[in-house]
């Protein structure tokens, strides 16, 4: 099994599958998770054939583009694996990863058994805040049509996966839903380091878009 030339063609494979996407989970996302879970794996001495086949695989094929369905990404993901000959227990462990890997919910638990789930768990997370994040919350708002802010409806803290799933509020509350909760919610020591500086430029941001929309100068 030659790991270097299977990472490579689920590369190629991603970035055709991804390109141009425009609801914030497009090839960019996919690579800077990537990137982040280098950085992370390397750092928590994880499986990094693993952690790098689960990151690229993560969302070929996200719930939110399936009608809430959370098995068609590891089914692809299984597909892929499979014509590439990776060993079954590899694909297995892959495919477990990109399941439990989505936030569901504020009351949902979703913990990872393994130190690569956790990688690339927290490696999603971080692209998931911070300007990056912020940027990406409106780019997924504007493709779903939601408000950007409604002040009369407030946010809603999900206690199953099916309330978050057909959730439709507004982006700025995405932020209390969702964003605000992910800096406690990192797995590695590693991750949790990142989060702070990025959960405070959220803060920063919500300020500054609060004191805009009350007309202060």
């Amino acid at each position: 099994m030659n790991k270097k030339l299977i990472i490579k063609n689920t590369e190629e494979f991603i970035k055709n599958k991804l390109s141009g996407e425009g609801s914030g989970h497009d090839w960019w996302h996919i690579y800077r998770v990537w990137n982040n879970a280098l950085y992370i794996g390397k750092r928590e001495k994880a499986d990094m054939f693993v952690v790098q086949l689960a990151a690229l695989l993560h969302d070929i094929s996200d719930w939110k583009f399936n009608n809430g369905d959370d098995t068609v990404g590891p089914k692809l993901a299984r597909e892929w694996l499979e014509k590439q000959k990776v060993e079954e227990e590899i694909i297995s462990h892959v495919c477990e990863i990109i399941k439990d890997l989505s936030f569901k919910g504020a009351g949902v638990k979703s913990q990872m058994p393994t130190i690569e789930g956790m990688i690339v768990q927290d490696s999603d997370r971080l692209d998931a805040i911070g300007a990056i994040g912020i940027a990406r919350t409106f780019a997924y708002g504007g493709h779903k049509n939601n408000e950007m802010y409604n002040p009369n409806i407030k946010p809603a803290l999900h206690t199953s996966f099916e309330q978050y799933k057909n959730n439709s509020s507004s982006t700025i509350n995405h932020f209390y839903e969702k964003l605000l909760l992910l800096k406690d919610l990192m797995n590695t020591e590693t991750a949790k380091k990142i989060a702070e500086k990025r959960h405070k430029y959220m803060e920063k941001f919500l300020d500054e878009f609060y004191k805009e929309w009350s007309g202060k100068r």
